[in-house]
């Protein structure tokens, strides 16, 4: 009879080999365990989104959210081709065209006979403003889908058409292709308000240019005039830096610029200027070298500082003093420029920053109005003045501006 023998060892481990049975047990029951933790976590959050209602809510909201970033420009093709497919899974139609008054911009989804007509089709609604449901076949479409037709009205006009086609065009399709029309006409009339607001921000800065030129271009020709005979190299220096000061303040591209820029055009300006005043301007100057590549608004220090010497000092019976500072204030630059010059009545002050008034601080109130616009309500011009006391403005801007190019 043979016998097996058995290792030492082997004999050794053969009592332990229920703890190992156990131990296989708690990991398999461990794993169905985060296995059905998962699950729930997942139908929970399944649950969150909400009722089949709020569930197709949300997915309309996102798929107009999605399509609106496309219009931020209003009707173009580019735009128009990437809305249109979430425009088209709104409506779930075969097919979605956009047009605006010369031509089809985009069309999405199934091809139809009826595409290669559309302008045609659409013209009346063009021409009208009148939304338009054309059955399938050659006494509608001419093609085997039916097509609902609605303008876009930017406003008083007729901007384009939204077309959804579909097998047949039912009332549904109607009111959904009408509301989404609308929708569309919303963004193309955000989009001409932003480009207006841009047009508006051009004319201000062309409105303080014209302000610029008459006064002091006058003031400062007489002034480099008057050193010709007497010292001219004198005047040889300020019209160098007569040409450089008119050469920045009349460039014709950007609208922003840096902070150290725009010192470097003050600087230009207060020398032209102390060639009329002498000694009675006095300036200082305090500049953190951490806030110099601060982007701010084109021509947006150089008013103040000039409303400072014509308002403040120029009446002033001697000497007067204007002090410039700009300091690091955490996330933002912060510039002030004070003057101990006459200083001007705040009620008259408020009034004519609010434009209710006409004045000749037009420089103030055309600055405000464009800090305003730019970075909010928040960070309009702080002015502090009282008849006698002088005059102390702050100006704050983001140190980070992604979407400002100086």
């Amino acid at each position: 009879m043979l016998r097996q023998t058995v290792p030492a060892a082997t004999l050794g481990t053969m009592p332990d080999s229920p703890l190992l049975t156990a131990a296989a047990v708690a990991v398999i029951a461990m794993s169905i365990a985060v296995v059905v933790a998962v699950g729930l976590k997942v139908l929970r959050s399944f649950r969150e989104l909400g009722t089949d209602a709020e569930r197709a809510t949300y997915h309309t909201l996102h798929a107009a959210s999605q399509a609106g970033q496309h219009l931020r420009r209003g009707l173009n093709p580019a735009g128009a081709a990437k809305a249109s497919r979430q425009l088209r899974a709104l409506l779930g139609c075969e097919a979605l065209a956009i047009t605006d008054t010369n031509g089809v911009l985009a069309w999405d989804g199934a091809q139809d006979d009826a595409g290669t007509d559309l302008m045609e089709l659409a013209s009346s609604v063009l021409a009208s403003g009148r939304a338009a449901v054309l059955p399938a076949g050659p006494e509608g479409t001419g093609g085997a889908l039916a097509a609902v037709i609605s303008p876009v009205r930017a406003g008083s006009r007729v901007a384009g058409v939204v077309a959804a086609f579909a097998p047949s065009a039912g009332a549904g399709l109607v009111r959904a292709t009408g509301e989404v029309a609308d929708w569309v006409a919303a963004q193309v009339e955000l989009a001409e308000l932003d480009a207006s607001r841009t047009l508006l921000m051009e004319a201000e800065v062309r409105a303080l240019r014209a302000q610029i030129s008459p006064h002091f271009i006058y003031n400062s020709l007489n002034a480099i005039a008057s050193f010709i005979n007497t010292d001219p190299a004198r005047a040889r220096e300020l019209v160098v830096e007569f040409a450089d000061f008119t050469r920045y303040s009349f460039r014709r591209h950007g609208d922003f610029t840096t902070l150290a820029e725009e010192l470097r055009c003050i600087d230009r300006y207060l020398l032209l200027e102390r060639a009329r005043f002498g000694e009675r301007v006095q300036v200082s100057l305090r500049v953190a070298p951490e806030v110099l590549g601060t982007v701010i608004p084109f021509l947006s220090l150089q008013p103040l500082v000039e409303n400072a010497v014509r308002h403040g000092l120029e009446a002033k019976e001697g000497p007067g003093h204007i002090s410039i500072t700009a300091e690091d204030a955490g996330a933002f630059a912060e510039v002030t420029i004070e003057d101990d010059g006459v200083g001007m009545d705040p009620g008259h002050l408020r009034s004519m920053l609010a434009g209710h008034t006409d004045g000749d601080h037009v420089g103030l109130r055309n600055v405000d109005a464009r800090l305003r616009q730019v970075y909010g309500n928040d960070h309009g011009l702080v002015i502090e003045t009282a008849p006698g006391e002088g005059t102390l403005i702050t100006m704050r801007v983001p140190k980070s501006q992604p979407g400002h190019d100086a």
